[in-house]
């Protein structure tokens, strides 16, 4: 069993090539995969491995980046390696909004523990607001919640500048970071009761039994277990290889789907020689499986 670790910080780092160069040494010794995303403002990650390992490699992190506790973390288990290779990046931002947090970010005291969700969300004055991207909202979204169809996170400002000011806000995103700097921007412009799920979708997912819960649907995750149910079981979605976004049971009824080229979302947009290539490959990966061996870009959900 595979262990998944997720987890962010806004603290400041300096160094950052140095520190993006001990932290993949650290990853590729312990045979440790998934991504780490490091800035000047902070740190954003998830990683895979086995339970010991990962707890020791996290702790080593920490040490590496002198981070006493993160902001936030969750944990959940999958039957399989959900990603490839370690990958440490180097960005302006740990979330893209053009809101670079110079210090120490300032702790809004606005997070809402999952069992007191239910009852503000249910309040008709709560203006429910989901700050992930479109397509990850269509594969499950909490009642009533509204989604602003943002596919860049830079862009998302601007809506946010348009919401009413003494309304309740209500935000939720997969893990907490993407609420996190849009409560920051919001207060800089004068907003006073804005809330946010305490460790995102997940740890609501993972605390809320399935009868008592208000979400519907799945959640999308960004790696190969592509989607998770309550209690962070494994999910019913993958990824269509066309235009990789993820694809239901419903969608793979369609005669627009084919596995491997094309979903109901791509089969319209991808061009004749995009189909042809990638069913080429389809056919490299259904060899591979035949003769027992694992093609290059194969990728199991």
């Amino acid at each position: 069993m595979i262990t998944i670790f997720g987890f962010y910080k806004f603290q400041k780092i300096n160094s950052l090539k140095r520190n993006k160069k001990l932290l993949y040494d650290l990853l590729f010794k312990k045979n440790i995969r998934g991504t780490i995303i490091i800035s000047k403002e902070g740190i954003n990650g998830s990683l895979s491995g086995k339970n010991k390992v990962l707890e020791e490699t996290i702790r080593r992190i920490k040490i590496i980046l002198k981070i006493k506790e993160f902001d936030s973390f969750n944990k959940s288990k999958s039957k399989f390696q959900p990603f490839h290779k370690p990958k440490i990046k180097i960005k302006k931002e740990v979330v893209p909004m053009n809101l670079y947090i110079k210090d120490r970010i300032q702790k809004i005291n606005n997070h809402v523990e999952p069992k007191k969700w239910n009852k503000l969300i249910k309040n008709k004055e709560t203006f429910l607001l989901d700050a992930r991207k479109p397509f990850e909202n269509k594969v499950g979204s909490f009642r009533n919640a509204f989604n602003p169809d943002v596919d860049n996170f830079r862009d998302f400002p601007k809506y946010l500048k348009r919401l009413k000011k003494k309304q309740p806000i209500a935000m939720f995103c997969t893990g907490g970071i993407r609420c996190e700097k849009a409560s920051l921007f919001l207060k800089k412009k004068g907003f006073e009761n804005v809330y946010q799920l305490k460790g995102g979708i997940l740890n609501y997912l993972k605390k809320i039994k399935k009868k008592d819960s208000l979400w519907k649907g799945e959640c999308f995750v960004f790696d190969n277990r592509v989607s998770l149910k309550h209690g962070l079981s494994q999910g019913s979605y993958s990824v269509c290889s066309g235009c990789r976004k993820p694809i239901s049971l419903k969608d793979k009824k369609s005669k627009m789907y084919e596995e491997g080229v094309s979903c109901p979302s791509c089969y319209d947009k991808l061009t004749k020689k995009q189909k042809s290539r990638f069913r080429m490959r389809q056919s490299q990966i259904y060899k591979a499986k035949l003769s027992g061996k694992r093609y290059n870009f194969q990728k199991e959900y």
